[in-house]
């Protein structure tokens, strides 16, 4: 699932809130700062995501059939800023150069529009999660040797076998 595009949510019922809620409290208790609906095993076109600035700002929210629009991406190899990981991938992290801005625009779960503009991390964040409703982990978006590494721990741990999972707040997937 986490390779396929997921689709739109066609309605916002009880039970996309309910899912909703259930991705906040397992985003939390990986520890993760975003996660996408395909990642919990839902097809469904949705994130959320939950962050504290520098300033002690709190950023969160739930995005629904989002669209995101990013600016140019710089042309440098990624530095320490740039690194990230993922909870489908956990305990790894790797660095990989993504847009600085980024405009995410989407319906809350009250079916309302949001609109926000987001830079530095945040921007990070609405970019990786919104990479998995496209089926793209940002794996697949690694430059090499950074890649080969990965594949090699991915091969090691036995991870990308249909079925697999694991449970947020551990080390290892599951068998």
């Amino acid at each position: 699932m986490l390779h396929s595009p997921a689709r739109p949510v066609e309605e916002i019922d009880e039970g996309v809130r309910r899912l909703a809620a259930d991705m906040v409290e397992t985003m939390a208790a990986a520890p993760g700062v975003g996660l996408a609906a395909p990642q919990v095993g839902s097809p469904l076109r949705m994130f959320v995501w939950s962050w504290t600035d520098d300033d002690g700002v709190v950023h969160s929210g739930v995005a629904v059939n989002p669209r995101l629009w990013i600016a140019p991406t710089r042309v440098t190899p990624a530095g320490d800023d740039d690194v990230e990981g993922c909870l489908s991938f956990p305990g790894e992290r790797f660095g990989l150069v993504r847009s600085s801005a980024a405009i995410l625009e989407a319906s809350d779960l009250e079916g309302d529009p949001v609109r926000i503009e987001a830079e530095g991390w945040l921007a990070r964040i609405f970019q990786h999660e919104y990479d998995h409703l496209d089926g793209v982990l940002y794996l697949d978006r690694l430059a090499h040797p950074e890649h080969k590494a990965a594949m090699k721990i991915r091969k090691k741990n036995g991870w990308g076998v249909d079925g697999l999972s694991w449970l947020p707040g551990t080390d290892h997937p599951e068998d």
